[in-house]
């Protein structure tokens, strides 16, 4: 019988067999053998073989990398080889070598191992979505992947975080801004296992260009419409992808309102290199506001209204074109006949009804005082005796018809003094407009008649009854006084103007006669001084020379006998034509030159009458200062000559 113990181990026991040997009688007999079972006998197996796996397999399948077969052992049922692993870097990221040690141990211990190497490789490539093909403008970023797209679904077998890279290839479109990309994206994995997709980025221009049109304007019609720094240029070109771009215009032109105005349509164009076009129309009315400019401007004037100037004809110029000009004349009376205001206006139009008007004012005054018609002698001197009437003026004016003459006279007479004196004549004339002038003769008077005395010898046979007016010149009032005014008075006595000689009385030497004449408007004195000869030149009987001659200096034929002819006689009276045979031959002449009257025996019978005979009418001839020749025929005197003055008034 056996006795058994367990041993060391499952499979291991100790028996302890008792022999026994019994005889037929029941007579034992044991003796023990040990019998010591041991397990030193190690298992058995197949290890699988060497493999090679993706990096993306399960290296613990043992589906996949093989598990151990034939696991037997001697004594040990039911083993289960197991493994562990020894993992070496292999050649990259995802790949290794493990080092599989399988163990097969039996219930007592006893092993066996056996190595299987699996290597782990990466000849996986990774995998992505590659953006779709896209179309994109030329001014957008073809690397902004949000616009052109990313790729998708990146996975790798054994790689992660994994980012897909590109590289472009660029060629050209149809014109400057567009170009087509071909994009080629790469992933790549942690063992160089590389998968490349491409995408095609169509880059296009099809944005037209930008820019600001100027704003419409008016102009004027001689500004110039194609300067641009007038009528504004574009301001803001700008496009997607094209630079330095210039707008360009063309215009378009329609008839204004009137000739010298048009409206332009300016259709601005701005095309980028792409010839995308914008276009927009600015509008330029071209106007013409501007009146003509007159070529000169008469200022308003101040004119007499006899010396009103004519109006001048204006012309004026266009800045477009011609210019009329039309005038008008309009008059508004004043205060007077010859004070009133012309407003003269010119207009002028051009061929848009644009105007300019001036005005010239021509205040017109009467400032000048009438004139004298005719001859005025504001100075003359006349005999005291020959004052003439104050003449009917005549006056006129150049702007009024009703004229106002008022007369004044005054006279510095002094009727106890012999000097001359003077009559201021005063014709004060005024006009409508109270413009006076005032017209002033002046007549200087000489006192008492024009008359002159004498120096005279005489012999002493010759004072008797010897009328001192015959040694007076001139024209003395026959109702004068005579005097004598010198110391001699021996042997005379004055009867008014005659000497008388007294008889018995010695006669010589020299007496003063003097001749006073004094009226209301003359004084007159003159002094005939004779002298006696008692020489034996005195023979009774006195012939003539130049120095006793007397001449009239005046014929007033107004019935007054004094000076009522033009006489031609000798001191002392004696008719000396027939004393001494000598024929008078006269001629007198008006201050033109003109022969009035002559008579070549003349006998002192002039009184101012033109003869038929001389000018071929009969009639008296106008105040004035005529002009005698004197021919005293058989004197043996030349021809004496000079004025007369003639009043037949």
């Amino acid at each position: 019988s056996d006795s058994v113990a367990d041993g060391a181990c499952a499979n291991e026991f100790v028996i302890t067999r008792t022999w026994t040997l019994v005889d037929d009688c029941g007579n034992t007999t044991t003796a023990d053998q040990t019998i010591t079972v041991v397990d030193t006998t190690a298992p058995t197996f197949t290890v699988p073989a060497d493999i090679t796996i993706e990096c993306d397999q399960d290296e613990t399948d043992l589906g996949l990398t093989g598990d151990v077969t034939d696991e037997a052992d001697n004594c040990s049922t039911g083993l289960e080889a197991t493994y562990t692993d020894s993992v070496a870097d292999g050649a990259c990221a995802n790949e290794s070598v493990i080092t599989r040690t399988w163990t097969l141990v039996d219930d007592c211990g006893n092993t066996t191992t056996a190595d299987q190497t699996i290597t782990v490789v990466d000849t996986t490539a990774p995998t992505f979505t590659v953006p779709e093909d896209v179309t994109i403008e030329c001014n957008e970023n073809e690397t902004d992947l949000g616009l052109t797209g990313d790729v998708t679904d990146e996975a790798d077998n054994c790689s992660t975080g994994l980012e897909a890279t590109f590289s472009d290839t660029i060629v050209n479109g149809e014109c400057l801004n567009e170009y087509i990309i071909t994009r080629t994206w790469t992933l790549v994995d942690d063992c160089g296992n590389t998968t490349t997709a491409d995408q095609t980025i169509t880059v296009v221009d099809t944005t037209a260009p930008t820019f600001t049109v100027p704003e419409s304007i008016t102009i004027e019609c001689d500004q110039d419409e194609v300067d641009l720094n007038l009528t504004g240029d574009v301001t803001d070109e700008a496009d997607n992808c094209s630079i330095d771009l210039q707008a360009t215009f063309t215009d378009s032109i329609a008839e204004g309102e009137c000739a010298n105005e048009i409206i332009i349509t300016r259709t601005w164009t701005l095309v980028d290199d792409c010839g995308n076009s914008t276009t927009a129309d600015q509008t330029i009315t071209v106007v013409d506001t501007t009146a003509p400019v007159f070529s000169e401007l008469p200022e308003d004037i101040t004119a007499e209204c006899d010396d009103i100037p004519e109006a001048v004809t204006l012309t004026a110029t266009d800045n477009c074109g011609d210019a009329t000009v039309e005038f008008n004349e309009e008059i508004t009376d004043g205060a007077c006949t010859g004070e009133f205001v012309i407003t003269r206006t010119w207009t002028a139009t051009d061929s848009c009804n644009n105007e300019s008007i001036h005005i010239q004012i021509v205040s017109v005054f009467d400032t000048t005082a009438p004139n004298v018609v005719g001859e005025f002698e504001d100075e003359i001197t006349v005999a005291c005796d020959d004052i003439p009437e104050a003449p009917e003026l005549v006056f006129e004016d150049a702007c009024s018809d009703n004229i106002t003459v008022e007369y004044e006279e005054s006279s510095t007479y002094d009727p106890d003094s012999t000097d001359d004196y003077e009559i201021i004549r005063d014709w004060i004339v005024t006009d409508e407009c109270g413009n006076t002038a005032v017209y002033t003769q002046t007549i200087t008077v000489l006192q008492g008649p024009d008359i002159d005395g004498n120096d005279i010898t005489l012999c002493p046979e010759e004072l008797i009854n010897l009328d001192l007016f015959d040694f007076i010149s001139g024209n003395p009032d026959m109702d004068g006084q005579w005097i004598i005014s010198g110391s001699n008075d021996a042997g005379i006595v004055l009867n008014g103007s005659v000497v008388e000689v007294v008889m018995g009385d010695l006669v010589s030497g020299t007496y003063v006669f003097t001749y006073i004449d004094a009226d209301d408007t003359c004084r007159a004195e003159a002094d005939v001084i004779i002298n006696i000869d008692d020489t034996d030149n005195c023979s009774g009987v006195l012939c003539i020379d130049e120095d006793t001659i007397i001449i009239s200096k005046a014929v007033t034929a107004n019935g007054d006998q004094w000076n009522e002819y033009f006489e031609i006689t000798v001191i002392g009276g004696a008719d000396f034509q027939a004393v001494c045979d000598i024929t008078v031959e006269l001629q007198i002449f008006n201050r033109w030159g003109a022969k009035i009257y002559e008579n070549n025996d003349y006998q002192n019978e002039w009184n101012g009458f033109v003869h038929s005979s001389s000018l071929g009418s009969a009639g008296q001839v106008p105040t004035g200062t005529y002009y005698y020749i004197v021919n005293l025929k058989g004197s043996g005197l030349k021809p004496m000559a000079g004025p007369i003055y003639v009043g037949t008034k």
